[in-house]
C-alpha cells in the first residue's frame, strides 16, 4: 500500500526517513518544547488529558486548564469518581464539550475495566471513548516511548509541505497519503522526542499561510513545497460552503433576589450536559414556554442586543431576553434539571461560552442597579 501511494503523482519529494528525523531530532535538541506542564512526570494518563484539550484548541489557552484539571483530577479514579458537571465546569470556556464527556466515560472505563491503570495496548486505547488514531498514537509514543505514527493537525501541515500533498486533508484518500509519507518518516528510536518535535515544528515554524518561518525551518531544502515557491498553498483548503445562521432567543429569569434561572440541556447535541438559559426560536414559542414552564408573574422584559456565537458549522445568532419574574415565594435552590442560580456564587457546572458572558454582564448590570447607577 505505501510503495503505490508514494508513486502517486500527487506525492513530491524522496526525502528519506533517516534524513528528516536527524533533522528534526537535532533541531528538536535545540529548539524543541521541553517545559511544557504535561511534559513533566509524562505518564499515560497526564499525556491523554494534554492530547484531547489540545484538539483544535492552542497550548497557550490549554495550559491554565490543564493545570486546574490536573490539580482537581490528579489521577483517572478522582476522574471516573467526580460528577459529570463537576467534570463540565472545569471545561467552561474551553469549547467542544464532547472532549469533556468522553474523558469522563472513558475514565469510568478505564476504572471498571482496567483498574485504574491506562491500558498500554495501542487497539484497547484507540477503543476508549474520544480517542482516535492519531491520539492513540501520540498518547502511547510521548509518553511510553512506543512507536505509533501522529497525525493531528501540525504533522498534516508538514507532511502536506514537505511532500506537496495534493487535496484537503479532510478527504480519505488525502487522509491515507498523509498517514503514509508520516510512517515512512517516523523512526524506531527517540520517537517520543521526534513526535514531540514534529508538532513543534508545525506549531512554530511551519505555521499557517504567509506566516511560515520557512528560513529557521530544519527542513527547509527537503521541503517539496518551499523547493517550488508553493508553502502558502498547501495544505489545501477545505472546499468552502455557506455556514448557515440559526437564531435564538436566550431567556434570563431573573427573581426579586436577583437569582437566576437555569436548566440543564441533553447529554446529547450542542452544549450537551451543560447548564445553560431556556431558549425559544420567535416571541410566540417565549409566551408558549412561559406559560408552561415559568409558574411566576413576569413582570417586565427587556431584549438585549443579539450577539453571535459561531460553531464549526454553523452560525448561532443569540438575542438575550431578561423576564424579571414576581411572587416568587418557595423557591428552592436544589441540584435538579433547572435551578435558581445564585450570581456570583462558585458552583460545580458546567456553562459553554456565551452562557458564561451572560452571567457576567447580568451579575454587572444587577449590581449597578441596586447601586442606583
Amino acid at each position: 500500500m505505501q510503495s503505490t501511494i508514494f508513486e502517486n503523482a500527487t506525492i513530491k519529494g524522496s526525502t528519506s526517513q533517516k534524513a528528516v528525523s536527524d533533522k528534526l531530532l537535532t533541531w528538536f535538541d535545540s529548539h524543541g518544547r521541553k517545559n511544557l506542564p504535561w511534559q513533566q512526570n509524562k505518564t499515560p494518563y497526564r499525556v491523554w488529558i494534554s492530547e484531547i484539550m489540545l484538539q483544535q484548541t492552542q497550548v497557550s489557552t490549554v495550559i491554565p486548564y490543564y493545570q486546574k484539571f490536573m490539580r482537581s483530577f490528579p489521577d483517572i479514579i478522582t476522574l471516573a469518581n467526580s460528577t459529570e458537571d463537576e467534570v463540565l465546569n472545569h471545561w467552561s470556556g474551553l469549547g467542544y464539550y464532547a472532549r469533556a464527556r468522553n474523558l469522563h466515560k472513558a475514565a469510568k472505563l478505564v476504572r471498571d475495566e482496567y483498574a485504574g491503570d491506562f491500558p498500554v495496548e495501542f487497539d484497547n486505547v484507540l477503543a476508549l471513548p474520544g480517542i482516535g488514531r492519531s491520539t492513540a498514537g501520540a498518547i502511547l509514543s510521548l509518553s511510553l516511548q512506543q512507536r505509533h505514527v501522529i497525525l493531528d493537525g501540525n504533522v498534516k501541515r508538514v507532511m502536506s509541505r514537505l511532500h506537496c500533498v495534493e487535496g484537503w486533508y479532510g478527504h480519505t484518500k488525502v487522509q491515507n497519503q498523509l498517514w503514509a509519507v508520516a510512517e515512512n518518516h517516523t523512526p524506531e528510536a527517540r520517537v517520543s522526542d521526534y513526535n514531540q518535535a514534529i508538532m513543534d515544528l508545525g506549531a512554530t515554524l511551519c505555521v499557517r499561510g504567509k506566516n511560515a518561518q520557512c528560513q529557521a525551518c530544519p527542513l527547509m531544502e527537503d521541503c517539496a513545497a518551499y523547493q517550488s515557491d508553493a508553502v502558502v498553498e498547501f495544505p489545501h483548503s477545505k472546499p468552502k460552503k455557506i455556514i448557515p445562521v440559526r437564531k435564538t432567543r436566550m431567556l434570563m429569569f431573573c427573581n426579586e433576589d436577583n437569582d437566576v434561572f437555569i436548566e440543564k440541556r441533553p447529554p446529547a447535541g450542542i452544549w450537551g450536559g451543560l447548564w445553560s438559559f431556556p431558549q425559544v426560536d420567535d416571541e410566540q414559542n417565549l409566551k408558549d414556554w412561559c406559560e408552561t414552564n415559568m409558574p411566576y408573574e413576569v413582570s417586565d422584559s427587556v431584549c438585549w442586543g443579539e450577539v453571535r456565537h459561531t460553531f464549526s458549522h454553523f452560525h448561532l445568532d443569540i438575542t438575550p431576553v431578561l423576564l424579571k419574574v414576581k411572587n416568587h415565594t418557595n423557591i428552592v435552590m436544589e441540584e435538579k434539571a433547572a435551578v435558581w442560580y445564585k450570581l456570583g456564587q462558585n458552583q460545580d457546572r458546567g456553562y459553554a461560552t456565551p452562557v458564561m458572558k451572560l452571567l457576567q454582564k447580568l451579575q454587572i448590570e444587577l449590581l449597578q442597579t441596586e447601586m442606583g447607577t
